[in-house]
C-alpha cells in the first residue's frame, strides 16, 4: 500500500505550517512525522510520499534537506522546486538530497503552471524526476494558477515528463478535469479532502475507468484527510480486486522503480 499524497513537517515547524494551509479544511492530524507513521500503520499503508512545498526560493534547500533525512523504508520524498530558481539550482538540490520527485503547488508558491521559469525546470526534470502538482481550487484561492487546461498544455509540451495531477486533475473542478485531463497520458491521484466520499461513487468509477486504472494512484492528503477512511473509500467504489490493487499501490510501485534512487 502506497499513499502518494501526504504532508509532514519537522516537529518544530509543523504547527505553523499546518496553520498556513486552507482554512476551510478540517485537520486530521498535527502534521508531524511520527503522527503520520501512526496513521499509516493504522491504515495498513506501507509507504507514503511526503510532499515538500517551499513558498519562496530561499526555503527550497531546507525543505529538500528535511525530506532527504526521512526513513526511506517508509517514506518517499518529493522535494520542492521554485519557478524563480534556475533549472540548475532546482535540480542540484533534488539530486543532493536523493529525491526522486517534486511537488508543485502554485496556490502556495504564488506562480502559475505556465510560468516561464517553471517551464524551464520542467524541461530538465524529464526522465529523471516525477512531477506531482496541485491542480484546481483550494480554500478561497482562485484556481487560475493551476487549471486542468494548464496541465493538458504541460502534457503536450513535455511528453517525456511523468506528471501526477493531484485531485483527479482538478480539485473542486472535476467537470473541467473530465473534459481536459482525464484520458491524457498523465497520472492522477485520488486525494479529495476532506473525503473522497463527497463525490458520487458512480461518477468516480466512470472517471477512473475512462482514464485507465493503470494511471490512477491512491492519495489521502493527510493531514487534511484520514488515510484509513480514504483507503476505505477507494475500496468501496466497487472496482474489481485487480483495479483496486493497482490504484492502492501497484501503479506507484512501478513508477518508483523507474525513478527512485537508493544511492
Amino acid at each position: 500500500m502506497i499513499d502518494v499524497h501526504t504532508h509532514a513537517w519537522p516537529d518544530r515547524v509543523a504547527e505553523r505550517a499546518l496553520a498556513g494551509s486552507f482554512d476551510d479544511l478540517e485537520r486530521f492530524g498535527d502534521g508531524k512525522v511520527d503522527s503520520l507513521l501512526a496513521k499509516m500503520d493504522a491504515a495498513g499503508i506501507d509507504r507514503a510520499v511526503n510532499l515538500g512545498v517551499a513558498p519562496t526560493p530561499e526555503y527550497v534547500e531546507g525543505v529538500n534537506r528535511f525530506l532527504g533525512t526521512l526513513d526511506r523504508e517508509r517514506f518517499v520524498g518529493f522535494g520542492s522546486i521554485h519557478a524563480e530558481l534556475s533549472p540548475e539550482e532546482n535540480l542540484a538540490s533534488l539530486r543532493a538530497n536523493r529525491l526522486c520527485g517534486v511537488k508543485i503547488h502554485p496556490l502556495f508558491q504564488h506562480y502559475r503552471l505556465d510560468h516561464p521559469g517553471l517551464l524551464k525546470t520542467l524541461k530538465h526534470l524529464q526522465g529523471e524526476f516525477v512531477a506531482l502538482m496541485h491542480v484546481g481550487a483550494g480554500g478561497e484561492e482562485s484556481a487560475d494558477n493551476c487549471t486542468p487546461a494548464m496541465v493538458a498544455d504541460l502534457v503536450e509540451r513535455f511528453p517525456d515528463l511523468d506528471i501526477i495531477a493531484c485531485h483527479f486533475g482538478g480539485y473542486r473542478m472535476l467537470t473541467e478535469a473530465e473534459e481536459t485531463v482525464i484520458g491524457l497520458p498523465v497520472y492522477v491521484d485520488t486525494a479529495w479532502p476532506p473525503t473522497l466520499t463527497g463525490v458520487e461513487s458512480e461518477r468516480l468509477v466512470e472517471v477512473i475507468r475512462r482514464h485507465g486504472t493503470d494511471r490512477v494512484l491512491f492519495g489521502s492528503d493527510w493531514p487534511m484527510a484520514d488515510p484509513a477512511a480514504e483507503l476505505a473509500a477507494v475500496r468501496d467504489l466497487g472496482l474489481d480486486a485487480e483495479e483496486t490493487a493497482a490504484i492502492t499501490g501497484r501503479n506507484m510501485k512501478k513508477l518508483l522503480n523507474i525513478y527512485e534512487k537508493e544511492g
